[in-house]
């Protein structure tokens, strides 16, 4: 057999949570585009597997969901411990990437430089002379799931007001009166369809907003679905604004226009990245919104009150022109 068309096994090592793993499917798409015949094993946590389904390489998915001892790190060693893989590209820097035969190994560690955008991080780790931009694939099921949540119609303005802290969440009232604004007859996207998403457990504030639409023009899918559902219906939107979140990060590698808000975050790791993304921040850095007595992670609530209206109506006219 010619050793262009030999199976190239791969075992990609990525993130638990949402954002970040959606930041390393660059990689991904790099590794399918130049590695002939790669048959990639995606090893992650439960809650993003779905982001991978519709992967056109992928060869299986472990999900990694956290066990004492570091079992779940035992667990991935012993499905990958008796087989020789082409690569191993290992974005937790596990000692599983170290331990199983592999032709070549890219890992994590203190080389990477840490001050850059998560992206571009990744792309140093498998030492790429560019970065590759995040992609997401979806499979048929998902496609049709998402066809349900957001059917044919009017363009859609995709909403998150939400995120997994309330620190970072723009005010409700602020993501009321921008999208009345935007579509709106004299707004940029004039009777528009709005569909608001959330995470499960952060519905309060996507309730708020859906419930202060017109009947005919929203569209629920406040934790209605799974992420790699979730993200497909975002690609069957126009435009998505919302706070520093997973949905952020995947609408912006499903291709749409994205307009992130940052408050106490950090724009220079996780802005949306990506030819129609871009972001607006408040005016104080994570450091000073949260240098204050009685600051509580799991008490207090919006720290972006100094991001106004304005602001954020002249950023997206900035990027839809």
């Amino acid at each position: 057999m010619n050793d262009l068309h030999e199976p190239k096994h791969i075992l990609f090592i990525t993130s638990s949570r949402i954002g970040d793993a959606v930041l390393s499917t660059g990689l991904l798409d790099h590794i399918g585009r130049t590695v002939p015949g790669a048959r990639v094993s995606i090893a992650c946590g439960p809650l993003v597997t779905s982001l991978f389904e519709g992967y056109p390489f992928l060869e299986a998915l472990y999900p990694l969901k956290k066990q004492k001892r570091h079992g779940h790190w035992l667990n991935l060693w012993k499905k990958a411990a008796f087989r020789r893989w082409h690569s191993v590209i290992d974005l937790r820097n596990s000692a599983v990437s170290r331990l199983i035969p592999a032709g070549q190994r890219f890992i994590y560690g203190s080389k990477i430089d840490s001050s850059r955008h998560k992206v571009e991080q990744a792309a140093q780790v498998m030492r790429l002379d560019y970065v590759p931009a995040p992609k997401l694939w979806f499979s048929e099921q998902q496609l049709k799931k998402a066809a349900l949540l957001v059917p044919e119609g009017q363009p859609v303005l995709g909403v998150g007001p939400t995120a997994n802290w309330r620190g970072k969440t723009w005010p409700v009232e602020r993501f009321i009166e921008v999208v009345n604004w935007m579509t709106g007859p004299e707004g940029v996207m004039p009777n528009a369809r709005v569909a608001v998403f959330s995470a499960p457990g952060e519905e309060e504030d996507a309730c708020a907003l859906f419930n202060s639409l017109v009947a005919e023009r929203r569209l629920d899918l406040i934790a209605k679905t799974d992420p790699g559902s979730a993200a497909a219906a975002l690609g069957r939107c126009s435009f998505y604004l919302g706070n520093d979140s997973g949905l952020m990060h995947c609408a912006a590698a499903a291709g749409i226009s994205t307009l992130g808000l940052f408050g106490p975050s950090y724009p220079h790791l996780y802005r949306p990245w990506g030819e129609k993304s871009t972001y607006i921040s408040t005016p104080e850095s994570f450091d000073r919104l949260t240098d204050f007595e009685g600051y509580d992670v799991k008490t207090t609530g919006t720290l972006m009150g100094t991001l106004h209206v304005e602001a954020v109506k002249d950023k997206i006219i900035e990027l839809l022109s």
